[in-house]
């Protein structure tokens, strides 16, 4: 999955399966900044799909509030 198209849930599973080897110590030491930009890619990618949501939801809330 590239990550232009990968899900918000892909995304945060990813983030949270990085965090877990971070801080139980799997990860290895040569792999870590690798791994660092990585999550930060993956949460600003979820960042995004947040920020995408809410303008539809306020533009939907809109429509119907112009239509009551």
């Amino acid at each position: 999955m590239t990550k232009k198209n990968i899900s918000f849930n892909d995304a945060i599973a990813e983030v949270e399966a990085i965090l877990k080897k971070i801080e139980s110590g799997v990860l290895d030491v040569d792999l870590l900044s690798e791994s660092v930009k990585r999550a930060s890619e993956l949460i600003k990618i979820c960042q995004k799909k947040l920020r995408d949501a809410e303008v539809e939801i306020e533009k939907i809330f809109t429509e119907s509030q112009k239509e009551q």
